[in-house]
Parts: structure tokens; sequence; C-alpha cells
């Protein structure tokens, strides 16, 4: 008798021991509130992007969703916060360069987007605008071949060495062969006052940015360097209809996380966030600012890291450009 309690006591031991993995396996995540890292500063597209997604984030998890500005290098220093975070809790709201080309184009930075980085989802994407000087009077294919008699008497701006607008401008140089040469400023803003005194000739920016001037005829827009027309902007031609084939460049705004971030926390993230960013309300929301949905898996987001990344790596290694 005694024998058959103590076994019935051990294999009640045994059955509690292995139930603690499972009691620790099922805690629900996230425990505390979730932190979305922003490198840019409060009122930016990305900010913004973070904040509208934030709200309804919060409902769909059931704890806070913060987000917190990390201001400077372009993006990267809250990208290597992110990359470096360990807590479960921290994920980063980000562009394109700080997921692609960061690594290639600064050795220095000290994170690797493809190593150190999750994707997450792909949240929205836009083309961008090839805007010029409202007394602009070639349009089409008419003014690139206006740009290319000017050789490099024509500059372009841009908010920066490395930027998207700096790399696409490149390429478009390329596939449109011209020549203009590049003046970087401070940020769009200082862009865009350069275009409006007429002191440069062109440069890729936003369509939030550029439309607003171009509405009020300030400012006029060339062509959008998506393949087709945008749903983003309809009324601008492709630059495909002036002649330039082969192009295709966007900036885009995606979620990633740590490496550390178990996947079945970046699987459900990636779920939700697709659901609520294909929201009809938040999707108009999200197209008055200049973008349109996207919503990928993490695997999307994942093919289109790697397919701009070889596209702008190729860019930066043509043209030999290098960090200031």
């Amino acid at each position: 008798m005694r024998h058959v309690q103590r076994r019935h006591v051990i294999a009640a031991v045994i059955a509690m021991a292995c139930s603690v993995p499972t009691v620790f396996a099922q805690t629900a995540w996230p425990s505390k509130p979730l932190k979305i890292v922003v490198g840019f500063p409060a009122g930016s597209s990305p900010d913004l992007m973070a904040r509208a997604l934030a709200e309804p984030l919060q409902q769909a998890l059931g704890q806070p969703v913060v987000v917190e500005n990390k201001v400077g290098a372009g993006g990267n220093i809250a990208a290597a916060l992110v990359a470096r975070a360990t807590d479960d809790h921290t994920i980063g709201l980000m562009i394109n360069g700080n997921l692609t080309i960061a690594k290639i184009l600064n050795p220095a930075i000290n994170y690797d987007p493809l190593k150190d980085l999750t994707p997450v989802t792909l949240i929205a994407t836009s083309p961008l605008v090839l805007t010029v000087p409202a007394g602009t009077t070639a349009t089409g294919a008419a003014y690139f071949e206006a740009a290319r008699q000017s050789g490099d008497r024509w500059n372009y701006g841009t908010p920066g060495l490395g930027t998207v607008a700096h790399l696409g401008m490149e390429l478009l140089k390329a596939k449109a062969g011209m020549a203009p040469l590049h003046v970087p400023y401070p940020g769009n803003p200082q862009v865009i006052t350069a275009l409006l005194g007429a002191q440069i000739q062109m440069s890729l920016l936003p369509p939030g940015l550029a439309m607003a001037q171009v509405r009020a005829g300030k400012l006029k827009a060339i062509g959008v360097t998506s393949s087709g027309r945008s749903s983003v902007v309809p009324e601008v031609p492709s630059l495909a209809e002036a002649g330039v084939k082969d192009l295709q460049l966007e900036i885009w705004n995606a979620v990633a996380a740590p490496n550390s971030l178990p996947k079945a926390h970046v699987n459900r993230l990636a779920t939700l966030l697709a659901e609520i960013v294909r929201q009809p309300e938040m999707r108009q929301k999200i197209l008055a600012q200049g973008w349109q949905v996207a919503g990928t898996s993490p695997e999307g987001l994942a093919n289109r890291i790697q397919a701009d990344t070889a596209v702008m790596a190729e860019v930066i290694r043509k043209n030999n450009i290098k960090p200031n």
C-alpha cells in the first residue's frame, strides 16, 4: 500500500514539474507598456504614423503603447536603440534607410539592420514627387531634354547625403541621362525654400510636402517615381509617362523589432498591425498623410528590405557615396 501511495506522490510531483514551463509559456504578452521608438521629432511623418497606430494597437494588446522620440543621425540612433533592446517590449517605427543601406552607407554605425533587427511589417509606402520651381516652363519629356542640355549647370536639392531623395536622384540621373549637381540641405523645409527661390532646379519630395506647394501654384510637379500613377497623388503623371523607363522608387515606413523578440510576438504584432492599417478609417488617415497602406507579413517586409538594399547599394557603389 505504501508503495502504491509513494508512486502516486511521485507521479503528482512529476506532473507538477512538467506543468511549470507551460504556465510560464502561457504568460500574457505584453505584460507591461509597449514602447514604439521613433528616430524623428514630433510632427514628422514617422512620428505621426507611430501615434496613429498607437491607440488601436493599445486596444488590441490590452496594454499601454507609448511613442518615444529618439532623434538623430537620420533615425539611426533610434534604430540602434531598438536593436539593443532586450526587454521584449520595445519596437521601432523606421524609414527605408534605417532598415536597408544604413550599414552600407556608413560602416561605423553601431547596428546592422540585416543582422540586429527583425522585420515585423511594412506599414505604408509612397512615391516621391519630382518637384521644380513654379517658373519652369517645360514639362514631361521636354523637361528632361532641357535638363540634359543644361548638364551640370542645374542643381538638385535633398535633405542630406545618403537619404532616399539623394540616392533616388542619382538613380534618376542615370535613367534620364542628366547631370545636375547635388546640394544637400539640413532638411526638406530648406529644400522647399530653395525651390521656391529657384536656387535649385529640382528635388524629389514626399507628396505630403510637395503637393501643398504644387496645389497652391508655388511649385510644379513633373512626375512621381512609382511605376504608374499613384493613388496618393493620382493627378501627377508617372516619370515613365515622361520617357524615364524602369524607375520605381518609394519611401516607406515599417515596424521592426530586436532580434531577441520571440517569433510568436513578432507574428502577432504583424497580424494586428496589418489589420489596423487596413481598417477604412485608418486607411483614409494614412492616405491623408500622403501614404498608401501596405500591411505585409514579416516575410513580405524582409523581401522588400532585400530588394531595396540591392538597388540602393549599387547606387552607393557606382557613385562612391561616403558619409560626411
